[in-house]
């Protein structure tokens, strides 16, 4: 049997080709099960968005389909990816695979009943979405594992070329079932692959990083990972562009099934070619995304992305036929991959493996909240007014939303060495200190220039917004008032193995940092780093 393991990447030779990450048998692997599955989530939205329009002609609850399958993601991104980061994320990854593959089954015995109606036909496209939101994060988490940094823009446009190739399969797979035999037929073809996708993902023989500590328990994973992103700068930017993108850009998608139903001849070929041209164009941006960003840096990107979908969606609102409608999707396509991918990349540059699935699915939340909400109000605004109208307000409150918020740039300092220090022993005890007592306090005594005070504050605000993101729960700096120069650095940690889980943590950025402030110390010796950890004390 071929090795797939996930130390082959880091044998592999790094190549600056688009296609080198398919050279590694893992990303490989994986990347056919991504387009799989992806193509199974076209053909299960194209099936429930037309279906929606032969059950009701509400514009409204046509457009709520799309929240329905993204709504969960938003709900569920961060236990799910809370659940990446601490279990077998092979496992979870394959039972994510078999949760739509169920969903699909009564979703076909439905359709064949005759029994579907529109609020079920909306509950089972939302039990779909749950498998969505359950399967991202873990996927985001693994791909970073598998293939070398400098790869990493490259596996993740050939994520973007999969997904959109999908694009292009699934609806015309899904478009030729339905007019052929009908859509319950599409939801049980959609659950053949799932379940075949699940049992290739089987075949990866993963290898689970080994550590000496408990696992994380989930509620407090979920409380790191959010404190993670609370302290992240960078985090903030990527999050608040991707919301605001999907807030306005989802309209199109929406709205598409009444865009194509409106042209002359319209129906659900027309539906299915409509999206084909989208992923076609996408297909296109993602094979010319080096040459793209030799043009134009990140900021760049999204701005002329979010111009040129604007452009794209009045085209299509106005488009009288599909001959003009279809340049204006490929057009879409192009500009949503571009936007899309930039900033996805610099999402996953933010984040360490450690918190990785954490911070991809708050970063999920934030794209798929933006999508869920942005299809909600645009269907409604269709329906008080009509298609059209809703398509040129949400291109033109999404210029304004980009042009309100420019300031706020992806580009910056240079992204932080994330990669793992690896340097750090457990501290010595002289007693044995049970994994969960806490809480833990540390204290690291320095001897500063008073000269040097406002430089040396001004880098332990930096530390301070460290130590949070790694989930330490309080964090203080103290001067001494006797002594010019000495200052105790006060931390906070919810128990002993959340203090010995932080050396476990630290990052390359971590290292430079400390070797900042240790620059910044006077005297002989090092600082003085000292624990204690909670006594309990009877209070009767």
């Amino acid at each position: 049997m071929t090795d797939t393991s996930p130390a082959a990447p880091a044998r592999a030779p790094v190549s600056a080709s688009p296609w080198a990450p398919l050279s590694l048998p893992v990303f490989r692997m994986l990347w056919v099960v991504w387009m799989t599955a992806n193509a199974c989530m076209w053909m299960n939205d194209v099936a429930a968005a037309w279906m929606m329009t032969t059950l009701t002609p509400s514009p409204t609850m046509v457009a709520l389909v799309q929240t329905a399958s993204t709504l969960p993601v938003f709900l569920l991104g961060m236990p799910s990816g809370a659940l990446a980061d601490i279990l077998d994320r092979r496992r979870y990854f394959v039972a994510t695979q078999f949760w739509v593959a169920a969903v699909a089954v009564v979703l076909c015995i439905a359709s064949l009943l005759d029994a579907l109606t529109p609020s079920l036909l909306l509950a089972l496209t939302f039990a779909n979405g749950i498998g969505l939101a359950m399967r991202w994060p873990v996927f985001a988490a693994i791909v970073p594992g598998i293939v070398p940094r400098t790869q990493l823009p490259a596996a993740l446009a050939l994520n973007g070329l999969a997904m959109n190739a999908s694009r292009i399969v699934g609806p015309i797979v899904a478009g030729t079932l339905i007019a052929a035999a009908g859509s319950e037929w599409v939801f049980a073809l959609n659950a053949a692959l799932s379940v075949g996708a699940g049992f290739v993902i089987l075949r990866w023989r993963s290898e689970q990083k080994i550590s000496a500590l408990p696992a994380e328990r989930f509620v407090g994973a979920i409380r790191v990972g959010l404190q993670y992103v609370r302290q992240s700068p960078r985090m903030h930017v990527v999050m608040l562009r991707i919301a605001l993108f999907f807030l306005h850009s989802t309209a199109l998608i929406a709205l598409l099934p009444l865009v194509a139903k409106r042209l002359h001849g319209g129906g659900a070929g027309t539906f299915t070619l409509l999206l084909s041209a989208m992923g076609a164009g996408a297909i296109v941006a993602v094979l010319s995304m080096r040459r793209l960003r030799d043009w134009m840096d990140n900021d760049a990107m999204v701005r002329n992305g979010t111009l040129l979908h604007a452009l794209a969606t009045v085209a299509a609102a106005y488009a009288p036929n599909v001959a003009v409608a279809l340049p204006a999707m490929l057009l879409a396509g192009m500009a949503w991959i571009s936007v899309a991918n930039t900033i996805t990349t610099a999402a996953q540059l933010t984040l360490p493996d450690w918190v990785r699935a954490r911070g991809m699915s708050i970063y999920q939340a934030a794209l798929m909240g933006g999508g869920a909400l942005g299809a909600a109000l645009w269907g409604q605004v269709a329906g008080l007014s009509d298609v059209r109208t809703s398509l040129l307000l949400a291109s033109a409150s999404g210029l304004a939303a980009w042009l309100a918020t420019r300031r706020r740039r992806l580009e910056g300092a240079e992204p932080d060495d994330l990669s793992p220090a690896l340097i750090w022993k457990d501290p010595v005890t002289a007693f044995p200190v049970a994994p969960e007592r806490g809480p833990v306090l540390v204290t690291i005594a320095y001897k500063i220039d008073p000269a040097r005070a406002d430089e040396f504050v001004a880098l332990m605000h930096e530390s301070r917004a460290g130590r949070l993101r790694y989930g330490v729960i309080g964090w203080e700096l103290f001067r001494d008032t006797s002594q010019p120069g000495r200052y105790i650095e006060y931390i906070v940690e919810e128990s002993w193995v959340e203090h010995l889980r932080r050396f476990e943590r630290m990052t390359a950025a971590e290292v430079a940092l400390r070797d900042r402030k240790l620059a910044l110390h006077i005297g002989a010796e090092p600082p003085v780093v000292t624990r204690y950890v909670a006594e309990p004390v009877d209070r009767h």
